[in-house]
């Protein structure tokens, strides 16, 4: 799927989600990502919404994101309510979604400026397909 979106200023926006990854500008993700407007955390090591743990979020905190976006790959899944009161404690907006749907949504609230964070699970599964 392409996104399609003027790219005002400097702003990273993601340009296409695949069943192979994510493209953010030029650049391709095969694996779990953290971005938002600025900045790209490759290496978050995020296995899944499922076994996402406060440790994987350490780098998540430090872009001090007012919502955060959690695209969990080809299937909609739900937060545990220890993950739930991770952001909540924190005063952080958290909506769970699709990858697709993370990633759409991603562009729009970044291209309003919004102070948005996503977290990125690839649409194809651990084992290959999708």
């Amino acid at each position: 799927m392409d996104l399609i979106l003027d790219n005002p200023g400097d702003a990273l926006f993601i340009r296409s989600v695949t069943d192979d990854g994510i493209r953010v500008g030029d650049d391709f993700f095969s694996d779990p990502l953290i971005l938002n407007a600025e900045r790209i955390i490759a290496d978050c090591g995020i296995p899944s919404v499922a076994q996402m743990t406060e440790e994987h979020l350490e780098g998540l905190l430090s872009l001090e994101p007012d919502v955060v976006l959690i695209g969990a790959g080809a299937a909609q899944e739900f937060l545990a309510p220890g993950q739930l009161m991770f952001f909540y404690s924190r005063g952080i907006g958290v909506e769970v979604m699709t990858t697709n749907a993370a990633c759409r949504t991603f562009n729009v609230l970044v291209s309003e400026s919004r102070n948005v964070a996503a977290i990125l699970i690839p649409v194809h599964s651990p084992n290959g397909s999708s």
